[in-house]
């Protein structure tokens, strides 16, 4: 079944873009055939880049400096921490022991120790690294996207899809989130994070976005082995009770094209009704199913991932840049309302979250590789922030934006790279530091999106896409 504002309803075998063309060139949901074409004539703003995709691996909540990518073990105990660095393939980056993996493949990856920002909050850090743009929210002012937010990397890059090619020419969205929205498993699904969506650019360029439930408040799939039911990603807001690629009756899908027209107001065809529009082609594209269906892969593959969440999430990620969206965000969520936020103490950290990301991360750079797709995808890995040089009585750690490392790979990144510099304590930048706007406009550069453009905003002025910083092609070889 397709769930389509609380209607289930069946469709019928044989429905294509083509006759979903059709049905908006009848008027169903306001879209005329002229509107289409009119958005297929736009120039293509997109040039060749070192990228044709990237995977954002957003570990919210704000991994440790100190127990990662940039120890210090000639510092005092109350700064260096009970864990300790091992033997990589590259001397000059200290990782820690619980990413043996990583440490293993150090000359696959780049790491810039430098990233810094003076927002230190969770909700403005997720907004900020996620957009290049600082939160228009003030720090403590609030924890939810809002209309007014910037829009993620990803809506930009959707929106300069549909500009190039029209909306209802391409199976997969070009910008994809999984497992779920970020804080959808946090709190009951009270805090829907901004820094993910569309923004003023408007609904129609938020993400496709998959969703995974847990089992009950106490639960956390990102730690434990979840089961195939649990896995079915499916897509938010229109989960079949079916497999996807089988939603395929023309009737009854028509009649929730009417449906959908009857409650959608006057002024709503700019925003949301083509969200709705676009979200129902996906479901009626075997192409989308295939993508989704994550039991095409072999055991052994799934297995080298891990049965855990991030891990099984990391594995779509490929498969959907293997079908061709180009820009897919991974969210590492803090279930337990604490997670990477590590304020009580480092035994999560330690017994969970690096051992799931170590076996995560390599065995996704592993799988690229092999493929020949790590060539043309570039891999990003990074928090909104770190954490306090100085530990609490627990071995806790605070909030600390001023200081905190991102792994990069593929599409040229230099493996081996060790970028940037901090003090003693790993408290600030002291060699090359790096803003959320630097890494932003080095993502939009290498996927061939000229950082320096500019875009119209919701006041029909041209703002440019990124305010400051510069790209850094220096990263590359």
């Amino acid at each position: 079944m397709v769930t389509v504002q609380g209607q289930a309803k069946r469709s019928c075998e044989g429905i294509s873009r083509r006759e979903l063309l059709q049905i908006g060139g009848a008027g169903l949901l306001g879209l005329s055939l002229p509107k289409v074409l009119e958005a297929e004539q736009l120039a293509a703003p997109l040039t060749q880049g070192r990228a044709k995709s990237v995977i954002f691996l957003f570990l919210f909540g704000g991994p440790s400096q100190l127990e990662t990518f940039d120890m210090k073990p000639e510092a005092p105990r109350e700064f260096r921490g009970p864990f300790l660095p091992i033997r990589s393939k590259n001397p000059d980056l200290l990782i820690s022991e619980y990413l043996p993996g990583l440490a293993a493949r150090a000359d696959r990856f780049g790491v810039v120790r430098t990233m810094t920002h003076t927002f230190n909050d969770h909700s403005g850090g997720a907004h900020y690294i996620q957009t290049g743009k600082r939160w228009h929210v003030p720090i403590g002012g609030g924890f939810l996207a809002t209309p007014e937010d910037w829009p993620s990397m990803g809506s930009v890059v959707e929106y300069l899809a549909q500009q190039s090619s029209g909306e209802f020419r391409r199976d997969l969205p070009s910008y994809a989130v999984l497992p779920n929205w970020l804080g959808r498993l946090q709190e009951k699904g009270q805090y829907r994070r901004p820094g993910q969506y569309g923004g003023w650019l408007g609904k129609g360029f938020d993400p496709l976005t998959t969703a995974i439930d847990k089992r009950n408040l106490e639960d956390n799939p990102y730690w434990r082995n979840c089961t195939e039911e649990e896995l079915n990603f499916q897509i938010e807001g229109l989960a079949p009770e079916i497999p996807v690629g089988r939603i395929r009756e023309r009737v009854s899908l028509l009649k929730q094209f009417e449906g959908l027209q009857r409650s959608l107001d006057a002024g709503a065809a700019n925003g949301m009704d083509r969200h709705r529009r676009r979200a129902l082609e996906l479901v009626a594209s075997n192409k989308t199913g295939r993508a989704l269906d994550i039991r095409q892969e072999s055991t052994q593959m799934r297995d080298r991932y891990g049965r855990h969440l991030f891990g099984q999430s990391c594995l779509m990620a490929k498969r959907l840049v293997e079908a061709g969206v180009r820009f897919v965000t991974v969210h590492y969520d803090c279930v337990d309302g604490y997670s990477w936020d590590s304020h009580r103490t480092n035994d999560d950290v330690r017994d969970h979250l690096l051992p799931t990301f170590d076996q995560a991360c390599s065995a996704l750079l592993d799988d690229l590789g092999q493929s020949g797709l790590l060539d043309e995808t570039l891999v990003v890995a990074l928090g909104e922030m770190g954490r306090t040089p100085k530990a609490n009585g627990n071995w806790g750690r605070d909030h600390w934006s001023t200081c905190f490392p991102c792994l990069l790979a593929g599409a040229g990144i230099r493996g081996g790279m060790a970028y940037g510099k901090s003090d003693a304590k790993a408290e600030y930048p002291v060699e090359h530091p790096v803003s959320p706007e630097d890494l932003a406009k080095t993502i939009y550069w290498a996927l061939g999106v000229d950082p320096e453009m500019m875009i119209t905003n919701r006041e029909d002025r041209p703002v440019p896409l990124v305010e400051s910083g510069r790209a850094m092609p220096e990263w590359f070889g």
